[in-house]
């Protein structure tokens, strides 16, 4: 049956159909499979790191570090293959260092009860911090690998192509749709966002669940750092900026609640995606500024952010 929890999600996919067709109304070119594909290749980075923040908010936190993280991560590889580390070594360090750093953030909050705000705050600026011991200056990567991986083109039928970095973030889409729907582990984070005085009562392991769900999202950064690595080729410490909250703009959109206990990575997915037809009917207009992207979504954002206050508001009054 229809829940109204289910409202946000519903909206958020007629709202990218909807955006979606007036492009293709609007702009010769604009409807077609490769457009959407394109949407994928340009944000399959976003796409990664807004699945780790999607279990981060549905559990009722915050991860402000993931930009960060991201950055960080670029450096790290950059700096390493620079000096001569195969990638087969390169990659999975990056993924241990990121996933020990977002344990490491939910050991925090967890043992010392300190709002996660704070604590990814910190995080964010110890790792952006961590960038400019590195380097100042951009990294340039000419590694064989990541170029050969940057220069890839998957074909599909038709004449259309995506990149090796969309094969990947849609494995994580998948991944965590698996994880926060038929795993023990994904029931509890949406218990913990329900209520985490409840979930105790039930004895399900909240301590170990909250470091595993900002490790989780440390891990995720750090993958999507891998792909903005393929992406940009080079590591610098300022890129990545913002990016933690188009990430938690986007899960939002997506229908998941900033009060946590309810969220959907489906919805996440199509959140990602409004931001890309955005930014592509920007580009196709020509004569808008690109600044035009982060006020629609910004407007975006407060109407997904009034319209779950009043879902809210109205179970809430229909429980009295």
């Amino acid at each position: 049956m229809f829940k109204k929890q289910h409202i946000p999600i519903m909206v958020t996919i007629g709202l990218f159909m909807l955006m979606f067709a007036i492009g293709s109304f609007r702009y010769t070119g604009f409807f077609s499979l490769q457009v959407l594909m394109n949407l994928l290749i340009d944000n399959a980075f976003l796409l990664i790191v807004a699945v780790g923040m999607t279990f981060v908010i549905i559990s009722g936190g915050i991860d402000l570090s993931v930009g960060s993280v991201i950055a960080f991560t670029t450096m790290v590889s950059a700096s390493l293959v620079h000096a001569g580390w195969p990638p087969g070594l390169v990659i999975p360090l990056v993924l241990v260092i990121g996933s020990l750093f977002g344990w490491g953030m939910g050991a925090i909050i967890h043992y010392f009860k300190i709002e996660p705000f704070i604590v990814t705050l910190s995080g964010m600026f110890l790792a952006r911090g961590l960038c400019y011991l590195i380097s100042i200056n951009t990294i340039t990567i000419d590694n064989s690998f990541y170029t050969s991986v940057a220069q890839t083109k998957i074909r599909l039928p038709g004449g259309n192509f995506v990149s090796i970095s969309v094969i990947i973030a849609l494995l994580v889409v998948f991944l965590g749709f698996y994880i926060a729907h038929y795993t023990r582990f994904g029931r509890t984070t949406y218990a913990l966002g329900g209520s985490e005085q409840s979930s105790l009562l039930m004895g399900l392991p909240v301590g170990r669940t909250k470091m595993l769900i900002y490790a989780f999202s440390g891990f995720c950064s750090a993958l999507a750092g891998v792909v903005f690595t393929f992406y940009m080729l080079s590591g610098y410490g300022l890129h990545a900026m913002g990016m933690e909250l188009d990430a938690i703009a986007a899960v939002v959109i997506g229908g998941t609640l900033l009060t946590g206990g309810v969220g959907y990575i489906v919805g996440t997915f199509f959140g990602v995606m409004i931001q890309g037809v955005i930014q592509t009917i920007i580009s196709f207009e020509g004569t808008l500024s690109s600044w035009w992207t982060k006020i629609i979504i910004g407007i975006l954002l407060f109407m997904f952010i009034i319209l779950q206050r009043l879902l809210s508001q109205r179970r809430w009054m229909q429980r009295r």
